[in-house]
Protein backbone atom coordinates (compact mmCIF):
# COMPACT_ATOMS: atom_id res chain seq x y z
CA UNK A 1 0.00 0.00 0.00
CA UNK A 2 1.10 3.59 -0.63
CA UNK A 3 0.33 6.98 -0.38
CA UNK A 4 -0.32 9.01 -3.20
CA UNK A 5 0.84 12.40 -4.23
CA UNK A 6 -0.25 15.18 -7.15
CA UNK A 7 2.15 18.25 -6.98
CA UNK A 8 1.04 20.77 -9.41
CA UNK A 9 0.51 18.04 -11.98
CA UNK A 10 -1.03 19.68 -15.20
CA UNK A 11 -2.22 17.74 -18.05
CA UNK A 12 -2.50 20.24 -21.55
CA UNK A 13 -4.00 18.42 -24.86
CA UNK A 14 -2.29 19.37 -28.18
CA UNK A 15 -4.32 22.89 -29.40
CA UNK A 16 -6.12 22.89 -26.30
CA UNK A 17 -7.32 26.88 -24.99
CA UNK A 18 -6.66 26.06 -21.26
CA UNK A 19 -5.30 22.89 -19.55
CA UNK A 20 -7.77 19.88 -18.94
CA UNK A 21 -6.00 19.45 -15.23
CA UNK A 22 -4.88 22.61 -14.19
CA UNK A 23 -1.59 22.46 -11.32
CA UNK A 24 -3.62 19.82 -9.55
CA UNK A 25 -2.13 19.41 -5.88
CA UNK A 26 -4.02 16.64 -3.96
CA UNK A 27 -2.60 14.20 -1.56
CA UNK A 28 -4.27 11.00 -0.99
CA UNK A 29 -3.14 9.23 2.17
CA UNK A 30 -2.46 5.18 2.54
CA UNK A 31 -4.81 3.54 2.89
CA UNK A 32 -7.59 6.07 1.50
CA UNK A 33 -10.73 5.88 -0.90
CA UNK A 34 -10.68 9.17 -2.65
CA UNK A 35 -13.02 10.44 -4.78
CA UNK A 36 -12.78 12.89 -7.78
CA UNK A 37 -16.58 14.16 -8.96
CA UNK A 38 -17.44 17.15 -11.24
CA UNK A 39 -19.50 17.43 -14.68
CA UNK A 40 -18.43 15.94 -17.45
CA UNK A 41 -15.40 17.73 -18.88
CA UNK A 42 -13.75 18.34 -15.42
CA UNK A 43 -10.86 16.70 -15.48
CA UNK A 44 -11.22 14.10 -13.09
CA UNK A 45 -10.75 11.09 -15.72
CA UNK A 46 -7.48 13.09 -17.37
CA UNK A 47 -6.25 13.36 -13.93
CA UNK A 48 -6.82 9.42 -12.71
CA UNK A 49 -5.28 8.73 -16.47
CA UNK A 50 -2.06 10.64 -15.50
CA UNK A 51 -1.73 8.74 -12.48
CA UNK A 52 -2.07 5.63 -14.47
CA UNK A 53 0.37 6.55 -17.11
CA UNK A 54 -2.18 6.85 -19.84
CA UNK A 55 -1.67 10.66 -19.98
CA UNK A 56 1.33 12.68 -20.28
CA UNK A 57 2.25 15.10 -17.56
CA UNK A 58 3.33 18.27 -19.20
CA UNK A 59 4.16 20.29 -15.50
CA UNK A 60 4.43 19.21 -12.23
CA UNK A 61 4.89 15.70 -10.88
CA UNK A 62 2.76 12.42 -9.44
CA UNK A 63 4.17 10.42 -6.52
CA UNK A 64 3.20 6.89 -5.24
CA UNK A 65 4.59 6.82 -1.97
CA UNK A 66 8.11 8.38 -2.12
CA UNK A 67 8.13 7.13 -5.92
CA UNK A 68 8.24 9.90 -8.45
CA UNK A 69 6.28 8.23 -11.41
CA UNK A 70 5.66 10.65 -13.11
CA UNK A 71 6.91 9.63 -16.65
CA UNK A 72 6.94 6.17 -15.54
CA UNK A 73 5.24 3.42 -18.18
CA UNK A 74 1.89 2.29 -16.69
CA UNK A 75 3.67 -1.35 -16.35
CA UNK A 76 6.02 0.18 -14.16
CA UNK A 77 3.80 1.92 -11.08
CA UNK A 78 2.28 -1.14 -9.81
CA UNK A 79 -1.43 0.05 -10.06
CA UNK A 80 -4.54 -1.47 -10.51
CA UNK A 81 -7.27 -0.20 -12.87
CA UNK A 82 -11.26 -0.82 -13.33
CA UNK A 83 -12.79 0.72 -16.31
CA UNK A 84 -16.27 1.97 -16.99
CA UNK A 85 -16.42 -0.76 -19.88
CA UNK A 86 -15.51 -3.56 -17.66
CA UNK A 87 -12.72 -4.47 -20.53
CA UNK A 88 -13.52 -8.53 -20.27
CA UNK A 89 -12.36 -11.22 -22.96
CA UNK A 90 -15.26 -12.89 -24.51
CA UNK A 91 -13.38 -16.35 -25.56
CA UNK A 92 -11.87 -16.63 -21.40
CA UNK A 93 -13.89 -17.93 -18.75
CA UNK A 94 -14.43 -15.58 -15.38
CA UNK A 95 -11.08 -17.37 -13.95
CA UNK A 96 -8.91 -16.80 -16.39
CA UNK A 97 -9.64 -13.71 -17.07
CA UNK A 98 -9.50 -12.78 -13.55
CA UNK A 99 -5.78 -14.48 -13.75
CA UNK A 100 -4.29 -13.65 -16.97
CA UNK A 101 -2.32 -10.59 -15.73
CA UNK A 102 -0.26 -12.78 -13.66
CA UNK A 103 0.37 -14.91 -16.09
CA UNK A 104 1.37 -12.37 -18.64
CA UNK A 105 4.20 -11.58 -15.84
CA UNK A 106 5.11 -15.01 -15.11
CA UNK A 107 3.43 -16.47 -12.48
CA UNK A 108 2.95 -19.94 -12.17
CA UNK A 109 -0.36 -21.69 -12.46
CA UNK A 110 -0.50 -22.87 -8.62
CA UNK A 111 -0.44 -19.40 -7.74
CA UNK A 112 -2.87 -17.97 -9.82
CA UNK A 113 -5.44 -20.26 -9.09
CA UNK A 114 -4.94 -19.67 -5.71
CA UNK A 115 -5.09 -16.07 -5.75
CA UNK A 116 -8.20 -16.31 -8.05
CA UNK A 117 -9.88 -18.19 -5.81
CA UNK A 118 -9.36 -16.01 -3.13
CA UNK A 119 -10.51 -12.96 -4.92
CA UNK A 120 -13.46 -15.20 -6.44
CA UNK A 121 -14.65 -15.40 -2.77
CA UNK A 122 -14.31 -12.15 -1.87
CA UNK A 123 -16.56 -11.01 -4.52
CA UNK A 124 -18.71 -13.92 -4.28
CA UNK A 125 -17.93 -15.35 -8.00
CA UNK A 126 -16.68 -18.68 -7.01
CA UNK A 127 -19.95 -20.70 -8.97
CA UNK A 128 -19.13 -18.33 -11.69
CA UNK A 129 -15.44 -19.17 -12.32
CA UNK A 130 -15.62 -21.54 -15.19
CA UNK A 131 -18.50 -18.80 -17.08
CA UNK A 132 -17.93 -16.93 -19.92
CA UNK A 133 -18.54 -12.98 -19.60
CA UNK A 134 -21.86 -13.44 -22.09
CA UNK A 135 -23.22 -15.73 -19.42
CA UNK A 136 -22.79 -13.25 -16.72
CA UNK A 137 -25.16 -10.10 -15.46
CA UNK A 138 -23.55 -6.84 -15.58
CA UNK A 139 -22.53 -6.56 -12.16
CA UNK A 140 -21.22 -9.73 -12.34
CA UNK A 141 -19.09 -8.60 -15.05
CA UNK A 142 -18.23 -5.78 -13.14
CA UNK A 143 -17.12 -7.79 -10.09
CA UNK A 144 -14.94 -9.90 -12.25
CA UNK A 145 -13.40 -6.61 -13.61
CA UNK A 146 -12.87 -5.96 -10.16
CA UNK A 147 -11.36 -9.51 -9.25
CA UNK A 148 -8.79 -9.08 -11.84
CA UNK A 149 -7.48 -5.86 -10.66
CA UNK A 150 -7.36 -7.54 -6.84
CA UNK A 151 -5.23 -10.94 -7.90
CA UNK A 152 -2.56 -8.40 -8.87
CA UNK A 153 -2.54 -6.82 -5.36
CA UNK A 154 -1.56 -3.65 -6.42
CA UNK A 155 -0.61 -0.51 -4.45
CA UNK A 156 -3.34 1.61 -5.75
CA UNK A 157 -6.37 0.45 -7.07
CA UNK A 158 -7.77 3.45 -9.92
CA UNK A 159 -11.92 2.89 -10.85
CA UNK A 160 -12.89 4.86 -13.68
CA UNK A 161 -16.95 5.34 -13.66
CA UNK A 162 -16.92 1.80 -12.79
CA UNK A 163 -21.01 2.03 -12.39
CA UNK A 164 -22.33 3.69 -15.39
CA UNK A 165 -23.07 0.63 -17.09
CA UNK A 166 -25.42 -0.92 -14.12
CA UNK A 167 -29.14 0.06 -13.54
CA UNK A 168 -30.10 1.67 -10.53
CA UNK A 169 -31.03 -0.69 -7.94
CA UNK A 170 -27.29 -2.44 -9.08
CA UNK A 171 -25.65 0.70 -8.74
CA UNK A 172 -26.74 1.43 -5.11
CA UNK A 173 -25.88 -2.71 -4.14
CA UNK A 174 -22.52 -2.27 -6.12
CA UNK A 175 -21.52 0.78 -4.52
CA UNK A 176 -21.87 -0.58 -1.17
CA UNK A 177 -19.90 -3.40 -2.08
CA UNK A 178 -16.95 -1.81 -3.72
CA UNK A 179 -16.54 0.49 -0.69
CA UNK A 180 -16.62 -2.53 2.37
CA UNK A 181 -14.38 -4.81 -0.32
CA UNK A 182 -12.09 -1.60 0.53
CA UNK A 183 -12.00 -1.01 3.27
CA UNK A 184 -11.71 -4.91 4.12
CA UNK A 185 -8.27 -4.67 1.80
CA UNK A 186 -7.10 -1.51 3.16
CA UNK A 187 -5.53 -0.43 -0.37
CA UNK A 188 -5.06 3.19 -1.63
CA UNK A 189 -8.34 3.69 -4.16
CA UNK A 190 -8.58 6.68 -6.33
CA UNK A 191 -12.45 6.39 -7.66
CA UNK A 192 -13.79 8.59 -10.87
CA UNK A 193 -17.30 9.42 -10.37
CA UNK A 194 -19.83 11.91 -12.29
CA UNK A 195 -22.84 10.91 -9.74
CA UNK A 196 -22.13 13.18 -6.58
CA UNK A 197 -24.55 10.77 -4.39
CA UNK A 198 -21.93 7.96 -5.09
CA UNK A 199 -18.98 10.13 -4.03
CA UNK A 200 -20.87 11.01 -0.76
CA UNK A 201 -21.79 7.84 -0.22
CA UNK A 202 -18.54 5.94 -0.65
CA UNK A 203 -15.46 8.31 -0.26
CA UNK A 204 -13.64 9.04 2.95
CA UNK A 205 -12.83 12.28 1.23
CA UNK A 206 -14.31 13.60 -1.81
CA UNK A 207 -12.09 16.33 -4.55
CA UNK A 208 -14.65 18.27 -6.97
CA UNK A 209 -13.10 19.38 -9.62
CA UNK A 210 -14.35 22.33 -12.05
CA UNK A 211 -12.83 22.84 -15.86
CA UNK A 212 -9.50 21.12 -14.61
CA UNK A 213 -9.23 23.17 -11.13
CA UNK A 214 -9.78 21.73 -7.85
CA UNK A 215 -12.57 23.58 -6.06
CA UNK A 216 -12.44 21.72 -2.64
CA UNK A 217 -11.41 18.75 -0.75
CA UNK A 218 -13.10 17.18 2.00
CA UNK A 219 -14.92 14.81 4.06
CA UNK A 220 -18.73 14.52 2.37
CA UNK A 221 -19.69 15.72 5.54
CA UNK A 222 -17.98 19.16 5.51
CA UNK A 223 -18.32 19.28 2.07
CA UNK A 224 -21.96 19.13 2.44
CA UNK A 225 -22.10 21.14 5.80
CA UNK A 226 -19.25 23.92 4.25
CA UNK A 227 -19.11 24.29 0.85
CA UNK A 228 -16.32 26.13 -0.77
CA UNK A 229 -17.69 28.04 -3.24
CA UNK A 230 -21.26 28.42 -5.23
CA UNK A 231 -20.00 25.73 -7.70
CA UNK A 232 -19.50 23.03 -5.15
CA UNK A 233 -22.91 24.45 -3.40
CA UNK A 234 -24.75 23.97 -6.24
CA UNK A 235 -23.47 20.43 -7.19
CA UNK A 236 -22.61 18.63 -3.83
CA UNK A 237 -26.52 17.30 -2.82
CA UNK A 238 -29.56 16.31 -4.28
CA UNK A 239 -32.05 18.34 -4.64
CA UNK A 240 -29.54 20.38 -5.55
CA UNK A 241 -28.80 23.79 -2.78
CA UNK A 242 -30.88 26.75 -3.84
CA UNK A 243 -29.28 29.84 -4.60
CA UNK A 244 -30.22 33.56 -4.31
CA UNK A 245 -28.91 36.77 -5.44
CA UNK A 246 -30.23 38.83 -2.29
CA UNK A 247 -29.77 42.65 -1.06
CA UNK A 248 -27.47 43.42 2.26
CA UNK A 249 -29.79 45.74 4.72
CA UNK A 250 -29.96 46.33 8.45
CA UNK A 251 -29.79 42.89 10.43
CA UNK A 252 -28.71 41.05 7.19
CA UNK A 253 -30.06 39.94 3.78
CA UNK A 254 -33.90 40.53 2.53
CA UNK A 255 -35.18 36.89 1.77
CA UNK A 256 -38.71 38.07 0.21
CA UNK A 257 -40.34 39.55 2.41
CA UNK A 258 -38.66 38.45 5.52
CA UNK A 259 -35.33 39.04 6.35
CA UNK A 260 -33.12 36.54 7.77
CA UNK A 261 -29.41 37.05 9.93
CA UNK A 262 -26.53 36.08 8.79
CA UNK A 263 -23.28 36.11 10.14
CA UNK A 264 -21.89 40.08 10.64
CA UNK A 265 -18.05 38.73 9.09
CA UNK A 266 -19.69 37.66 6.53
CA UNK A 267 -21.91 41.03 5.63
CA UNK A 268 -18.22 43.10 6.60
CA UNK A 269 -16.33 40.61 3.98
CA UNK A 270 -18.96 41.35 1.23
CA UNK A 271 -18.89 45.20 2.01
CA UNK A 272 -15.18 45.03 1.92
CA UNK A 273 -15.43 43.93 -1.45
CA UNK A 274 -17.63 46.44 -2.77
CA UNK A 275 -20.30 43.93 -2.99
CA UNK A 276 -23.87 45.27 -2.32
CA UNK A 277 -25.49 42.02 -2.39
CA UNK A 278 -25.03 38.51 -1.71
CA UNK A 279 -25.67 34.76 -2.69
CA UNK A 280 -28.04 33.24 -0.23
CA UNK A 281 -27.41 29.38 -0.42
CA UNK A 282 -30.43 27.25 1.14
CA UNK A 283 -31.00 23.13 0.93
CA UNK A 284 -34.12 21.69 0.31
CA UNK A 285 -34.42 20.19 3.88
CA UNK A 286 -33.76 23.32 5.17
CA UNK A 287 -36.68 25.67 3.80
CA UNK A 288 -39.41 25.55 6.12
CA UNK A 289 -42.92 25.70 5.30
CA UNK A 290 -44.98 28.08 7.68
CA UNK A 291 -48.13 28.31 8.54
CA UNK A 292 -50.51 31.62 8.68
CA UNK A 293 -49.97 31.09 12.39
CA UNK A 294 -45.65 31.44 11.99
CA UNK A 295 -46.08 34.17 9.34
CA UNK A 296 -46.61 36.89 11.96
CA UNK A 297 -43.82 35.70 13.84
CA UNK A 298 -41.24 34.46 10.88
CA UNK A 299 -42.42 37.49 8.36
CA UNK A 300 -44.24 36.96 5.35
CA UNK A 301 -40.90 34.61 4.24
CA UNK A 302 -40.99 34.21 -0.02
CA UNK A 303 -44.03 32.48 -1.50
CA UNK A 304 -43.73 29.75 -3.19
CA UNK A 305 -46.40 28.73 -6.26
CA UNK A 306 -45.88 24.53 -6.33
CA UNK A 307 -44.89 23.78 -10.08
CA UNK A 308 -44.22 20.15 -9.69
CA UNK A 309 -44.30 17.29 -6.91
CA UNK A 310 -42.64 14.45 -6.12
CA UNK A 311 -43.71 11.82 -3.95
CA UNK A 312 -41.26 9.74 -2.38
CA UNK A 313 -43.09 8.18 0.53
CA UNK A 314 -41.54 9.50 3.66
CA UNK A 315 -41.19 12.67 2.67
CA UNK A 316 -41.39 14.91 -1.02
CA UNK A 317 -39.75 17.55 -2.74
CA UNK A 318 -41.95 20.37 -4.54
CA UNK A 319 -40.39 22.43 -7.10
CA UNK A 320 -41.89 25.92 -7.46
CA UNK A 321 -41.10 29.24 -8.59
CA UNK A 322 -40.80 32.87 -5.99
CA UNK A 323 -40.45 36.02 -6.37
CA UNK A 324 -37.49 37.25 -4.83
CA UNK A 325 -36.82 40.89 -5.59
CA UNK A 326 -36.82 41.84 -9.51
CA UNK A 327 -36.50 38.09 -10.30
CA UNK A 328 -38.14 35.26 -10.60
CA UNK A 329 -36.35 31.79 -9.22
CA UNK A 330 -36.58 28.10 -9.04
CA UNK A 331 -36.72 26.58 -5.53
CA UNK A 332 -37.20 23.01 -4.23
CA UNK A 333 -38.32 22.18 -0.56
CA UNK A 334 -38.45 19.40 1.09
CA UNK A 335 -41.86 18.16 2.97
CA UNK A 336 -43.45 15.71 4.96
CA UNK A 337 -44.54 12.81 2.93
CA UNK A 338 -48.23 13.09 4.51
CA UNK A 339 -48.26 17.26 4.51
CA UNK A 340 -47.36 17.73 0.91
CA UNK A 341 -49.33 21.06 -0.92
CA UNK A 342 -51.10 20.30 -4.19
CA UNK A 343 -49.81 20.94 -7.77
CA UNK A 344 -50.59 25.13 -8.15
CA UNK A 345 -51.06 25.97 -4.46
CA UNK A 346 -49.10 28.90 -3.24
CA UNK A 347 -46.70 28.07 0.43
CA UNK A 348 -44.54 30.30 2.43
CA UNK A 349 -41.66 28.98 3.16
CA UNK A 350 -38.91 30.53 5.57
CA UNK A 351 -35.01 29.12 5.68
CA UNK A 352 -34.11 27.33 8.92
CA UNK A 353 -32.23 29.50 11.64
CA UNK A 354 -28.85 29.12 11.26
CA UNK A 355 -28.78 26.70 8.14
CA UNK A 356 -28.48 29.40 5.65
CA UNK A 357 -24.64 29.78 3.38
CA UNK A 358 -23.72 33.28 2.86
CA UNK A 359 -21.19 33.34 -0.75
CA UNK A 360 -19.60 36.23 -2.31
CA UNK A 361 -21.55 37.90 -5.47
CA UNK A 362 -18.22 38.49 -7.26
CA UNK A 363 -16.16 35.83 -6.49
CA UNK A 364 -18.23 32.97 -5.81
CA UNK A 365 -16.38 31.92 -2.23
CA UNK A 366 -17.86 31.08 1.05
CA UNK A 367 -17.83 33.95 3.28
CA UNK A 368 -17.08 33.32 6.81
CA UNK A 369 -16.43 30.07 7.19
Amino acid sequence: MASVTYDKATRIYPGGERPAVDQLDLDIADGEFLVLVGPSGCGKSTSLRMLAGLEDVNGGAIRIGDRDVTHLPPKDRDIAMVFQNYALYPHMTVADNMGFALKIAGVNKAEIRKKVEEAAKILDLTDYLDRKPKALSGGQRQRVAMGRAIVREPQVFLMDEPLSNLDAKLRVSTRTQIASLQRRLGITTVYVTHDQVEALTMGDRVAVLKDGLLQQVDTPRNMYDKPANVFVAGFIGSPAMNLVEVPIVDGGVRFGDSVISVPREAVAEAANAGDRTVTVGVRPEHLEVVSSEGLSKEGKGVAVTVNVVEELGADGYIYGSAQIGDEQKDLVVRVHGRQIPMKGETVHVVPVAGETHVFSTSSGKRLSV
